[in-house]
């Protein structure tokens, strides 16, 4: 049976079950149809898989890239660089800026050029960030702009999650959506924890006190080659991906996605915010536990934060399915008050490990969050449709909610910026982060109640609906 990984220049037609399906040169496949049981189960599963097991792959990649500067910033001092706090900072939150602005094409993309098309070239226009990194970290006289324009090239990676997730959403069946989106989803989240993983054990390795802080750009570059050659070769463009610019203007124009953008911002632009910032809060308040030895080899346990939020996303979903995902959201929400109020209380007694718990206690939270809040604005929208259109499920209401999916995944990124920066403004106005916190405390009281009385009860705007 001819598959999509047929090589022949002219177009190939599958039989049996899968004869509308055709196999165009570029790797075009037209007939696509996931909801079709016959077609699925003998030919759309396996084909769907692989894309999405490369989709990840380059994802991940790109999670890597656009957190990069989150572990070099705090190794920048060891490598000679002056750089004053403020100017960490900005290193540290612009690539998530610029990371956040890109989602809003890349979620079109696909759709205008294919997704193993634009899969080859958003990965690799990652090498460009990596190997500048690799670079200009070399000459401690480099100046602070030419720094900033690097960190600010490396949010091309934040612009490939929203790319990935369009592309994979055409690939499954509606009832299989969740799964895939969700794998593809903490796949990519977990590039943040591996990168402040590995970059300090490669950029130590070798003789005692070398740092060779270079490698933390040209170790990924195989990494990215391989990941475009892998969608080259085993990705695939669906001509039945379209561009649906009239369902995200109609999206954009409901009032409950900016809620639901709100409520994003403080669940996964917390993660992502808290995840790009830990090793520098780790540096600035325990400097003596910024780093451990394992032979040559230096290791921060700032990647652990990062990991579990990661883990804990698809578990934050799957609660939401038996639970509710208003009642699941506010129960993440009621948790990072918790810790980050455990937080201001212990930070005075100076103890890392107390520091450290209650942060991973925070991400543990916010990557629930994330899984909640992501399921609940299907059920929203279609809550919705039946409001409005006395129809749950139609055309119209799952093409707005599938638009809203990617416009309120770009505007949460935003969190990424917004969080270092407070935590900037606190340090420069007070010496300290205790403000920063008491803020972000405020913050997640005020969106658990939104949540509480918008989606925890019935309401006749959502056809008496509990999200």
């Amino acid at each position: 049976m001819a598959t999509p990984t047929s090589t022949t220049p002219e177009s190939t037609t599958l039989p049996s079950s899968a004869s509308s399906l055709v196999v165009r040169p570029g790797r075009w496949v037209d007939g696509w149809d996931a909801e079709d049981p016959a077609f699925w189960q003998s030919t759309g599963r396996r084909i769907a898989r692989r894309n999405l097991g490369w989709s990840i792959f380059a994802e991940f990649l790109g999670f890597i890239v656009w957190q990069l500067w989150s572990i070099v910033v705090v190794m920048l001092p060891s490598a000679g660089f002056a750089l004053a706090s403020g100017e960490q900072f900005w290193l540290i939150s612009l690539p998530s800026l610029v990371g956040a602005t890109l989602r809003f094409p890349y979620t079109f993309a696909v759709a205008r050029f294919g997704g193993r098309n634009w899969t080859i070239v958003s990965a690799g226009l990652l090498l460009v960030p990596t190997i500048l990194l690799g670079i200009v970290v070399q000459n401690p006289d480099t100046p602070f702009g030419v720094l900033l324009l690097v960190a600010a090239l490396a949010g091309v990676g934040g612009g490939n999650f929203a790319s990935s997730m369009a592309n994979i959403t055409y690939f499954f069946p509606q009832r299989e959506k969740g799964w895939a989106l969700g794998l593809n989803a903490a796949g990519g989240n977990i590039g943040t924890s591996v990168a402040q993983l590995l970059v300090p054990i490669v950029v130590t390795l070798g003789a005692a006190g070398t740092l060779n802080i270079q490698l933390a750009g040209w170790m990924w570059v195989p990494l990215i080659l391989v990941a475009m050659w892998g969608a080259w070769r085993f990705m695939d463009n669906l001509s039945t991906a379209k561009a649906d610019v009239a369902g995200a203007a109609a999206a954009l124009r409901e009032p409950h996605l900016w809620l639901m953008a709100l409520l994003y911002i403080g669940t996964f632009g917390s993660f992502i915010g808290f995840a790009s910032v830990f090793p520098k809060l780790i540096a600035d308040q325990f400097p003596a536990f910024s780093t451990f030895q394992v032979g040559s080899a230096s290791l921060t346990l700032a990647f652990l934060g990062a990991l579990v939020g990661s883990v804990a996303r698809p578990y934050g979903g799957r609660l939401a399915d038996r639970i509710g995902g208003a009642r699941m959201t506010i129960a993440a929400f009621a948790l990072m008050i918790a810790a980050t109020l455990a937080l201001i209380l212990t930070l005075p007694l100076g103890n890392f490990w107390i520091f450290l718990a209650c942060f991973l206690v925070l991400f543990l939270a916010t990557g629930i969050g994330n899984g909640a809040t992501y399921r609940m604005i299907p059920s929203i929208f279609a809550a919705r449709g039946a409001a409005t259109a006395g129809e749950a499920h139609s055309v119209g209401t799952q093409r707005k909610a599938s638009a809203a999916l990617g416009l309120i995944s770009a505007i949460g990124a935003y969190g990424g910026f917004l969080i270092p920066q407070v935590l900037n403004a606190s340090q420069a106005a007070t010496g300290g982060y205790t403000l920063a916190f008491w803020g972000f405390i405020a913050l997640y009281a005020a969106l658990l109640a939104i949540t509480a009385l918008v989606y925890a009860v019935p309401r006749a705007s959502l056809a008496r609906h509990r999200i």
